[in-house]
C-alpha cells in the first residue's frame, strides 16, 4: 500500500468512525484495508439513502 493511500485511509477513518490517529496508525495494512473497505461500504449506502 501507498503511503498517500494509507493516509488517505487514516483520515477517512477519523472523520467517519471518530476513532483517533493513534489507534489508527498501529494497524496493519491488511486491518486498516479491512476497517476501511467495511466503513467506506456502509457510509456510501447511507449517503445514497439520504
Amino acid at each position: 500500500m501507498l503511503r498517500q493511500e494509507r493516509e488517505n485511509m487514516i483520515k477517512f477513518l477519523s472523520r467517519v468512525k471518530e476513532m483517533s490517529n493513534d489507534k489508527l496508525m498501529v494497524l496493519t495494512d491488511e486491518d486498516l484495508e479491512h476497517l476501511y473497505s467495511r466503513t467506506y461500504t456502509t457510509h456510501e449506502a447511507y449517503e445514497e439513502v439520504m
